[in-house]
C-alpha cells in the first residue's frame, strides 16, 4: 500500500510523511504541479497509489486579495485536477480545507457539516471553489476543514509559518502583545489532524467532515495559554478586530463540530490544551537536543 502526499513539506505534509512512514511518497510544489493534469496523471500512474491526501494549498490569506487568480489556481483548478484524475483511476481522495469557508457568519454554535458556508474573501472563496470541485467530481472523497493548524515543519520558516511560532518569536522580542479577543477558533495539532485522516482514509466512510482538537477559546487566550506553558512572561492584551485591520476579513466564528469525525474513526478528539502542551515539551526537547 502506498500513500501520495501532495504538499509533503508543509506543516501538515510533513506530519503525513512522518506518520505513514515507508508507505508514504510525497511530492513538493517543485515535484508534481497539481494545477497540471498530465503532471498529476503521471505521477499516479507511476506510484500507483491506493489513497491520494491533497495537503497543498495556498495560504497567503491578505495577499490572495491582490492576487485571486493565484488562489484560485492553488486552492481550487488544482483540487478540481486532483479529483478528475483521482475519480478516472477509482481513487479514494482526501482533500483538506478551512474554516475560513464560514468566514461570512458570525452565529455563535461550533460550524456543523450541515451549516452553509458563506465565504467573505477571495482566499475562502477559493477554498470553497476546491471542496465543490472535489466533492463534485470524486466519488470517493473525503474533504476535511480544520482550524488553526500549528506543526514543527513551521520553524523552518523563521518562526512565521504558525500562529504558536509567531508568539513565541515576539514574545521573546516584546514585553507585551496585542491580539484580537473577538475572534473563536479551535487550535489544531497537525500532528493529531495527520493521524485522523489516516485512520479515516482507511475507512470508507466518504464525505464532508471538520477535523479539530476539541474545545474553543479566542486567539487571545490562545497567546495567553501558549505564554503560560512556556514561562514567558508577556502580557496579552486582548483587543477588537478593529484595531487590527487586515486586507481579507477573518471569520468571527471559527470553531468546527467534529463529532461525525470522531464517530467515524472511533476516537475522541482530545483538548486543544493538551495537544498544545505536548507541542511545546517536544518542541522544549528538540532545540534542547540540536
Amino acid at each position: 500500500m502506498s500513500v501520495v502526499v501532495f504538499g509533503c513539506r508543509g506543516q501538515l505534509g510533513t506530519e503525513l510523511c512522518e506518520q505513514l512512514g515507508t508507505s508514504a511518497v510525497g511530492f513538493g510544489h517543485s515535484e508534481v504541479e497539481i494545477t497540471n493534469p498530465e503532471s498529476v496523471a503521471e505521477c499516479l500512474d507511476r506510484v500507483r497509489p491506493s489513497v491520494v491526501i491533497n495537503a497543498a494549498a495556498y495560504n497567503k490569506v491578505d495577499l490572495a486579495e491582490d492576487e485571486p487568480e493565484v488562489a484560485y489556481q492553488g486552492n481550487a483548478i488544482g483540487p478540481r485536477v486532483l479529483a478528475m484524475e483521482c475519480a478516472a483511476r477509482n481513487l479514494p481522495l482526501v482533500h483538506v480545507s478551512s474554516d475560513y469557508v464560514f468566514g461570512g457568519r458570525s452565529e455563535s454554535n461550533a460550524w456543523t457539516e450541515e451549516d452553509l458556508p458563506f465565504p467573505n474573501s477571495a482566499y475562502s472563496t477559493s477554498k470553497l471553489a476546491g471542496e465543490f470541485f472535489v466533492r463534485s467530481l470524486c466519488p470517493k472523497h473525503y474533504v476535511v476543514r480544520t482550524c488553526g493548524l500549528y506543526g514543527k515543519a513551521a520553524r523552518a520558516g523563521a518562526g512565521k509559518g504558525n500562529f504558536v511560532e509567531t508568539m513565541l518569536r515576539l514574545g521573546q522580542e516584546r514585553d507585551e502583545l496585542r491580539v484580537v479577543v473577538d475572534q473563536n477558533c479551535t487550535p489544531t495539532s497537525a500532528a493529531d489532524l495527520a493521524s485522523w485522516i489516516i485512520a479515516l482514509s482507511e475507512t470508507s466512510d466518504y464525505g464532508l467532515y471538520h477535523g479539530t482538537n476539541s474545545g474553543a477559546t479566542t486567539w487571545a487566550d490562545f497567546a495567553t495559554e501558549i505564554f503560560s506553558l512556556t514561562g514567558l512572561p508577556t502580557k496579552v492584551i486582548p483587543i477588537p478586530s478593529s484595531e487590527y485591520p487586515t486586507k481579507a476579513a477573518r471569520p468571527r466564528q471559527s470553531v468546527l463540530n467534529s463529532h461525525a469525525l470522531s464517530k467515524a474513526i472511533g476516537q475522541e478528539l482530545r483538548p486543544w490544551q493538551t495537544a498544545l502542551a505536548e507541542y511545546l515539551e517536544v518542541r522544549k526537547l528538540e532545540l534542547a537536543s540540536a
